[in-house]
């Protein structure tokens, strides 16, 4: 089956088409027809199964066509709520990628940081909101957003959210909805409690379901390097000495992150090239030729950009950022060792992502092969919650002090020269 053949919008198809999407997966297949149609939906499926897609297309399908009939001013129409901040930060690249020839307008917010550009962005007016639970009740407590316009409410990573503790936020988010909605549920198990939470927020739901890729090839060998996070611009440095590694994609998790090791690597005369959502579509096809064309050596790329890349015979993927959700690993890796050949996964973990890895080995079974010969191993402990919370803080201080001294010397009369 094609994305064509499932009645998607022009629009929407133009931006899937430009990504590289042709077939879809399971879930959308299973998922996209039911939601368009109106639908609850009680999904069971874990990230890396493409869910995101599954309930962004549809949505912003049915927004566009809201829009085309009334041109009112723009109001929170489509809600979604996910546990962390980057998956909040992926599922609005998603809405903004699949979105782009529509009009619609989203934007996330989360918390760890100040709110002064989120509440901008709310005040411009957006068509979907993307949120963690904890930030969104601050922001509507504070009256600057509600809820009374919601026709589309997604929960995404039900258990995940019960597991962090959100219950009780998701309740109160809950009894703020309109009761004639649409709602789509997901989440990657369904013990008692997230059953009986699905009952309290669908109206007769169709149930979809789909398994977890959770296995890598066996043709791909996986090697881990425990570095601190100060040194992975030098180990990197250090593992591309080989000249056998002639062709590497590498996975960064953000978007300025991927642009940051892109700088490091040209500094060395690494020949590289960079693919994410803020590159435009010709600038992505033009590095992803150049790489494909042996012109570039090191293609850094963020997971939402990668996805559609298929590059026959490419032996080495690394990962700079270890993923934060496990079955994006398998995903990424499963770029080399395709159709049986070889292929070489590597990947770089700082001590904030030693949790990482175990969910990795739990999800693959399989313990990935430890690097002795390592010349920057890790030496740093893991952050406690308590220390994140106050390196952000301080982060966000001595940004807005940077921002401050600017505004400052911007708005400093100049002296004229006699």
């Amino acid at each position: 089956m094609q994305f064509e053949e499932l009645e998607i919008i022009e629009p929407v198809l133009k931006a899937l088409y430009e990504e590289d999407y042709r077939v879809p997966t399971s879930i959308q297949e299973k998922a996209i027809p039911l939601i368009l149609k109106r639908n609850d939906v009680l999904g069971s499926a874990q990230t890396g199964t493409g869910k995101t897609a599954a309930f962004a297309i549809p949505i912003l399908q049915h927004l566009y066509m809201e829009h085309q009939q009334s041109r009112h001013p723009r109001i929170i129409k489509a809600l979604v709520i996910t546990p962390t901040r980057e998956l909040a930060i992926q599922i609005g690249e998603s809405f903004s990628t699949y979105g782009k020839y529509t009009g619609i307008k989203n934007t996330v917010v989360f918390g760890g940081v100040t709110q002064g550009a989120q509440v901008d962005a709310l005040r411009r007016g957006v068509d979907i909101l993307v949120a963690t639970p904890g930030r969104l009740l601050d922001l509507m407590d504070q009256g600057f957003i509600s809820l009374k316009h919601i026709e589309y409410f997604v929960l995404d990573e039900a258990d995940r959210m019960l597991d962090m503790g959100f219950i009780h936020d998701i309740r109160k988010i809950i009894a703020k909805l309109p009761l004639k909605r649409q709602s789509l549920f997901f989440s990657a198990t369904m013990p008692e409690n997230i059953v009986d939470l699905s009952r309290k927020i669908l109206s007769d739901p169709k149930k979809v379901e789909v398994s977890p890729v959770s296995s890598t090839a066996e043709t791909i060998q996986q090697y881990l390097y425990y570095t601190n996070r100060s040194s992975k611009k030098d180990l990197l440095l250090h593992i591309l000495q080989d000249p056998k590694i002639d062709q590497v994609l590498l996975f960064s998790r953000t978007k300025h992150g991927a642009d940051k090791i892109a700088g490091n690597l040209h500094k060395k005369r690494v020949k590289v090239g960079v693919i994410h959502g803020d590159k435009a579509q010709n600038q992505r096809q033009k590095a992803l030729t150049q790489f494909k064309e042996g012109q570039i050596r090191v293609l850094v790329a963020t997971d939402i950009a990668a996805r559609g890349i298929d590059i026959d015979k490419l032996k080495y993927v690394i990962n700079y950022d270890i993923p934060n959700v496990a079955e994006t690993y398998v995903h990424r890796i499963g770029r080399t060792g395709r159709a049986g050949d070889e292929g070489i996964a590597i990947s770089l973990c700082e001590p904030e992502e030693n949790s990482f890895v175990k969910d990795i080995e739990k999800l693959i079974n399989i313990q990935i092969t430890r690097v002795s010969n390592n010349p920057f191993p890790q030496t740093e402990k893991p952050m406690s919650e308590k220390e994140k919370k106050e390196f952000e803080k301080q982060k966000q201080i001595k940004k807005q002090e940077f921002f401050a001294a600017r505004k400052k010397t911007q708005n400093r009369p100049h002296s004229s020269r006699r």
